[in-house]
């Protein structure tokens, strides 16, 4: 991305700051940190710290998004960034990234004329050598598609790599159609032209094609067959752009596998694949390459004799892991995503 066209994106949501209402009468805080604020011509986005209060709407939207595996910060996220990409808002981390070192720069604050953060955008001149902040938290399996996994779906899922309790690779998934009826009437949730379809439709055709029963699949909040609120063990879960990757801790506590398509679209090719040494197949018969910007994440097989990796904490936002008791099979679940490791 240009410089200009990200400044164009920093001048417009402070434009919608000015112009105020809910939800942003609640925020307190706004920095820039990264490329951009180091003065790269050409940054990959504009990372973003969003220091924020909570009122009873925005605390009810937040749980609702969680219970229906929506992204519970939507609501601020679209008041801010309106239709526009190139933000990259991080919110309530300005004490995690200063402690890890980073140097964020005050662009506005609450009680201030947003003139004041205008002039400040100014302020932040272009410098030809800074180049582009290398990504940290970073693992292969993110080859290509880093710029679409979250810093903090990357912290967490970084740790568990390092602790040897998780694998993570891509998948290709080809562009094709389910030829199940219940995956077609799940299809029907979507209009045509829908990207989260188009997705859906390429991991449930992946499913059939393993021999994997859609009667326990979750797909983005919904099972394909059947009702959410029953007692099913669903084996297979599905995702879009990390939307509901808080509530995925419920599902792997209670042994599902999870997919996780990272930037669904409707025409255009996803980012290119870096294939990781397999260690379990999803299905018997999963021993094929599949379409890339799918991750694939599964629980860890623990070999017998040996604890869980998983530290009871993951990450700078505090997200708790927890071992599942003793079992014949040796599982070790943790509330986040996680990809059978070799036993």
């Amino acid at each position: 991305m240009k410089r200009e066209r990200a400044t164009t994106l920093l001048n417009d949501m402070l434009d919608r700051l000015e112009e105020g209402g809910w939800p942003l009468d609640l925020v307190d805080e706004i920095l820039v940190f990264g490329s951009y604020a180091r003065g790269a011509l050409n940054p990959s986005d504009v990372d973003m710290v969003v220091e924020h209060r909570n009122d009873g709407r925005l605390t009810s939207e937040f749980l609702n998004a969680l219970s229906y595996g929506r992204d519970p910060s939507a609501s601020m996220k679209r008041a801010l960034k309106g239709s526009s990409r190139g933000l990259q808002i991080h919110f309530g981390e300005r004490k995690t990234l200063k402690a890890e070192g980073f140097e964020l720069t005050l662009l506005w604050k609450r009680g201030e004329p947003v003139d004041a953060a205008r002039a400040r955008l100014a302020a932040i001149t272009p410098d030809p050598a800074a180049g582009r902040a290398p990504r940290d938290h970073m693992i292969d399996a993110f080859d290509g598609i880093d710029r679409w996994v979250p810093r903090p779906v990357r912290i967490t899922l970084t740790e568990l790599v390092d602790l040897k309790a998780v694998t993570i690779r891509q998948l290709q998934l080809p562009d094709v159609q389910p030829t199940h009826p219940a995956a077609h009437e799940a299809l029907t949730r979507w209009i045509d032209t829908s990207p989260l379809r188009r997705a859906a439709a390429a991991v449930l055709a992946h499913l059939e094609a393993t021999s994997c029963p859609l009667d326990s699949v979750y797909l983005h909040g919904e099972p394909v067959i059947g009702s959410r609120y029953s007692n099913t063990t669903w084996q297979t879960g599905i995702g879009f752009g990390w939307s509901h990757h808080r509530s995925i801790s419920h599902h792997l506590k209670k042994g599902t596998d999870w997919f996780e398509i990272v930037r669904p679209t409707r025409t255009q090719p996803l980012p290119p694949s870096t294939s990781l040494p397999r260690t379990a197949p999803l299905c018997p018969a999963d021993d094929r390459p599949l379409a890339a910007g799918a991750v694939l994440m599964r629980r860890a097989v623990v070999p017998a004799g040996r604890d869980c990796p998983c530290p009871t904490t993951a990450g700078a936002q505090g997200v708790q892991l927890s071992r599942t008791g003793a079992s014949s099979k040796n599982l070790c679940s943790a509330v986040m995503w996680i990809s059978r490791t070799p036993g």
